[in-house]
């Protein structure tokens, strides 16, 4: 099937006569059909596209549009009713403009040289529709089976029209298009009557895999699959070979009519449960898909027709959700685990906070999709090592261990390999830490620690230019012999020891789970719980002065704290927020990512958390709360003891015992210190980077400071040193971390582009529930208060958290809630650590939890046995 020459213009174009330079013309699915007609044994339908200059000159005709697309432009995307109601005016606007007589004679000449009389499918074609990074699919409107000139040129202005769907207008708000700059052309193409039809993926949409294909397929129009309105016959291919089949009943078909229009049919019963395609046919279109997906260099969706045994390509886009493969260039197998659900920040990070937090850490780490993995392969491989991986990994989160024994299960994706001296994840202990349970070990690391960040701010402020990047990296090499320090690990490690002893042993004893949750309430030397219960202080000076609470209910700007002193009390209140700010204000969200905005830079974040805390608490709860959970870690150990005693060889169980309890309450807190420390080096690194930034704004070689984020730190030392950058690679680079955000990080992913979640093999949760990791013992009901942005945070006495993950930025939020759910987190991550310390039954790494749970529900969390109920 050829494509026909047709007359080209300024408003017509064929197919055939298309470049890609010509994307602002024909838009993204004109383009690609014009794309596919280059590739060798590819077929298409003959057809043409009314470009976008007709478009415009529709839109130009149109006055009021312009005064209706700056009240869009100004809409976010919840505000649901008013874009139905633009979007409907701009759409009639649109279809009640004439089609100018010159553009209607370049549509009726096309036609003519086609064949006037044939039926046609009429399809929108948006200039940022089908791009790598947004496909826009199902936002615009298609129209099938169109017959005659007048048909046609209705549905013509029907598909500008459907640039201004409510959907179309929502997903653009979403993804931070301007309506102004998206344009529609149409494309025209004779219909086809095809035996079946249906979409290929050639990478799998339900595991990412690029090397399995994905084909479904119905009788008739693909549009009976697209619609909904029959279930697909779906096909998986790997290396040329079916490897799945599942045929479904297909009752309906949807068929297109030479005379126009669309018809159903039901199918006859014993055909209903035949396949749609023969497995050679199937394989055949894989193989075609291939060839399309190698022209374009990526992953397609493909939309295609069987007609005469021969297949026909109706259009092809990128697949835009798969996440990316971190580059190996070996050819060889690779397992990736997720860096961000170790570190509880699975959002992507600019290119200066990627490049920052590889120099900082022991092990090399690759990038995908602005996140960062770690290579497991050859310790996985190793049998010497992967029982101390898996160990490690599946401690820190089951579903994590449980995907790479999934990985393992395969037979030959892995190569065998007998001992591995590279880099990876640390393997199991196999002692205890060698340390004495001394309180003045950790007094003496945070005194160190403190004073190491004393001496950086002192001499950081004295560098500029090429030096201060020399300074930064020669720092860094502190900073990591900070972090790794041999006596720092050991007091980490052996709390962390002793928290596990004390639940496997009182478990076993005593029948008593997660006893060392309770063990750890209020335990000393914890920045991130103090950091919390601080801001309940701070609660206290503001709460006496009504001018200071009606001034902070109103601000909007983050240089408020100027202008508080001039309310009564505001004096007060100034010193304790700016107090406060001076300890932890280098904390934020994401907050391992240098460029992310600290507290400091945005102290209206604190805001909110700081009225809810005010209106909610009585004075002086912070201290209670901190006496509280002291005499409770107290009262429980007492408890413990006592029952242990009374058990045969009661003494030695109980000795052992206590000296856990005292081995917990000694370390446990200092666990959260030597990220306090880090975070704050970098706060230092990025004030004194930002002035550089300022430095070369005000030569003319950035136009915002902020522009140096998206720029690893060795681009940035060269961009200092010759005072000159890539203006385009930063643009590009913008583009792409906006991009990131609409992508899942997994937990594992392979170099197949395979994502891996893993799964619970559990069986004793209530069949409805949702299960997840416990980490902090109890059990509470409550309202679920579903939270995916901090600062848009709003809870009451009472409600159960629910969010993706948490960071030490979300402990003030901690002294509100009753309960904690996550989607991601471990035994040992913040979360978890906080919640312990401030006796909240927590259940984190349950997938899709905020998804799954609404906001306001009512919700058991069980931190005990590990899963969330939904109750209404």
């Amino acid at each position: 099937m050829g494509i026909a020459t047709v007359p080209s213009g300024s408003y017509v174009l064929g197919l055939q006569d298309v470049s890609e330079t010509k994307l602002s013309l024909i838009g993204g699915k004109g383009t690609h059909l014009a794309r596919l007609s280059g590739i060798e044994g590819i077929r298409l339908p003959p057809g043409f596209c009314v470009t976008t200059n007709a478009f415009r000159r529709v839109m130009a005709e149109a006055p009021p549009i312009d005064d209706l697309l700056d009240r869009l432009s100004r809409l976010h995307p919840g505000d649901r009713n008013a874009i139905r109601e633009l979007s409907a005016e701009i759409r009639r606007t649109l279809e009640g403009i004439a089609i100018p007589d010159d553009v209607s004679a370049a549509i009726v000449r096309a036609l003519r040289a086609l064949g006037e009389r044939a039926a046609y499918a009429v399809r929108s074609s948006a200039t940022a529709e089908d791009s790598p990074t947004a496909s826009f699919a199902g936002q615009h409107d298609t129209f099938l089976s169109v017959v005659g000139p007048a048909a046609i040129l209705r549905d013509v202005s029907r598909a500008w029209a459907s640039l201004f769907t409510e959907r179309a207008v929502t997903y653009r708000l979403r993804n931070d298009f301007d309506h102004r700059k998206v344009h529609m052309a149409v494309v025209v193409q004779q219909m086809v009557f095809p035996h079946a039809a249906g979409v290929l993926f050639t990478a799998d949409p339900m595991t990412s895999n690029r090397k399995v294909a994905s084909v479904e397929a119905c009788f008739g129009l693909g549009e009976a699959l697209v619609s909904g309105r029959v279930n697909a016959d779906v096909y998986k291919v790997r290396d040329g070979e079916v490897v799945t089949k599942a045929v479904a009943a297909k009752r309906l078909a949807i068929h297109a009519s030479p005379e126009g229009g669309t018809y159903e049919e039901t199918v006859e019963s014993h055909r209903q449960e035949q396949p749609a395609l023969t497995d050679p046919q199937v394989v055949r279109l894989v193989q075609l898909g291939r060839r399309v997906e190698a022209h374009f260099g990526s992953p397609q969706d493909i939309e295609w027709c069987l007609v005469e045994d021969g297949f026909v390509i109706v259009q092809s886009r990128p697949i835009t959700t798969l996440f990316p493969i971190p580059e190996a260039g070996d050819g060889e197998s690779h397992v990736y685990v997720s860096v961000g659900h170790q570190q509880m920040m699975t959002d992507p990070m600019k290119p200066l906070g990627l490049s920052l937090w590889q120099l900082t850490t022991p092990a090399p780490m690759s990038e995908a999709g602005g996140r960062l993995f770690v290579d497991v392969t050859p310790r996985l491989a190793s049998p010497a090592s992967r029982a101390g991986v898996l160990e490690v990994l599946g401690r820190s989160d089951p579903l994590i261990r449980d995907a790479l024994e999934t990985v393992l299960e395969r037979d030959g994706f892995l190569p065998s390999i007998q001992h591995d001296d590279r880099g990876g994840p640390p393997t199991a202990p196999v002692a205890p830490a060698p340390i004495d349970t001394d309180g003045s070990i950790v007094a003496e690391l945070i005194t160190r620690g403190d004073a190491a960040i004393a001496d950086v701010k002192r001499e950081i402020a004295a560098q500029s230019g090429p030096a201060l990047l020399d300074f930064i990296v020669t720092d860094i090499q502190e900073l990591k012999r900070i972090l790794f320090d041999p006596e720092s690990h050991r007091v980490i490690l052996a709390a962390m020891e002793a928290t596990w002893w004390l639940n496997e042993h009182l478990e076993a004893w005593l029948s008593e789970k997660g006893a060392a949750d309770t063990i750890a309430q209020s335990a000393p030397n914890n920045i991130t719980s103090e950091m919390g219960l601080a801001l309940l202080d701070v609660a206290d000076v503001i709460r006496p002065h009504p001018e200071v609470v009606a001034f902070l209910e109103g601000v909007e700007r983050d240089d408020f704290l100027n202008d508080l002193v001039e309310v009564p009390g505001g004096r007060e209140a100034r010193d304790a927020i700016q107090a406060y700010l001076d300890r932890y204000g280098m904390r934020c969200v994401g907050e391992i990512d240098i460029t992310r905005p600290r507290w400091s830079e945005r102290p209206t974040t604190l805001v909110p958390l700081l009225l809810s805390n005010a209106r909610n608490f009585e004075p002086g709860v912070g201290a209670r709360r901190l006496e509280q959970g002291r005499r409770e870690a107290c009262a429980k150990e007492q408890e413990l003891l006592e029952r242990l005693r009374a058990l045969p060889d009661g003494a030695r169980k109980a000795d052992e015992t206590k000296r856990m309890i005292d081995r917990v309450r000694a370390f446990i807190g200092y666990r959260e210190y030597p990220k306090y420390h880090m975070i704050s080096r970098y706060f230092a690194y990025k004030q004194a980077l930002l002035a550089e930034g300022e430095r070369l704004v005000q030569a003319g070689v950035l136009a915002d400071a902020e522009d140096i984020f998206y720029l690893r730190f060795d681009e940035l030392h060269d961009a200092v040193r010759a005072h000159e950058v890539d203006g385009g690679l930063i643009a590009q680079r913008r583009q792409e971390f906006a991009s990131y955000h609409a992508l899942t990080p997994p937990r594992v992913l392979t170099s197949e582009g395979e994502c891996l979640a893993g799964t619970y093999r559990r069986h004793d949760a209530p069949t409805s529930a949702l299960v997840g990791l416990p980490v902090s013992s109890g059990t509470i009901e409550g309202p679920a208060r579903v939270i995916l942005d901090m600062t848009q945070a709003d809870v009451e006495p009472g409600d159960i958290l629910v969010t993706a993950y948490t960071d030490p930025s979300w402990s003030p939020l901690f002294v509100a809630i009753e309960g904690l759910v996550t989607e991601v987190g471990g035994l040992m991550t913040h979360g978890a650590v906080i919640a312990r310390e401030y006796g909240l039954p927590a259940v984190v790494a349950v997938e899709h939890a905020t998804r799954l749970i609404r906001d306001g529900q009512r919700i058991r969390v069980n931190g005990t046995d590990g899963y969330v109920e939904i109750l209404s």
